[in-house]
């Protein structure tokens, strides 16, 4: 799937993902080209998708991220679906987790402080379809965060 070519213009973008695709290719030891080429084929194959901003929430004043563990009553035939649907377009959820097992979904939901996630809590995710039962975890602190594969 992928050569050690790939891997290595991988390796390089994961550490500085500022890298122009001519300075990357300099640190690969390839031409412009030959790694254009190479990344426009991992994009179709979906390996990359795209690069992004990190943006540090906390600097803007959000300042709480609370976990929600969710199960879902599944007597409904599309409780799954519909729930999906609605908490998608709560904008304080960042992300969002499915599991088999008890648990069916992590939501992950910032906030201001604990009076905004009260409000985010109260007004948008009670409000959600088909919970059967729903558990908060606070963030304390993240001890990792890192995305990048060992490649």
């Amino acid at each position: 799937m992928l050569d050690d070519a790939d891997r290595r213009l991988l390796r390089y973008w994961q550490a500085e993902p500022s890298l122009s695709p001519g300075e990357l290719a300099d640190r690969c030891g390839m031409t412009a080209g030959r790694a254009a080429r190479r990344i426009a084929r991992m994009e179709e194959a979906d390996i990359l998708r795209g690069v992004g901003a990190v943006i540090n929430w906390a600097a803007l004043g959000y300042a709480v991220e609370v976990s929600l563990r969710v199960t879902l009553d599944k007597t409904q035939g599309n409780a799954f679906d519909a729930f999906m649907a609605e908490a998608r377009r709560v904008p304080e959820v960042i992300e969002m987790q499915t599991f088999l097992g008890r648990v069916d979904v992590r939501l992950s939901i910032i906030a201001r402080d604990m009076a905004h996630y009260q409000q985010i809590y109260r007004a948008r995710i009670l409000t959600l379809p088909h919970i059967a039962d729903i558990e908060a975890l606070m963030h304390v602190a993240r001890i990792k965060g890192e995305e990048t594969l060992p490649l």
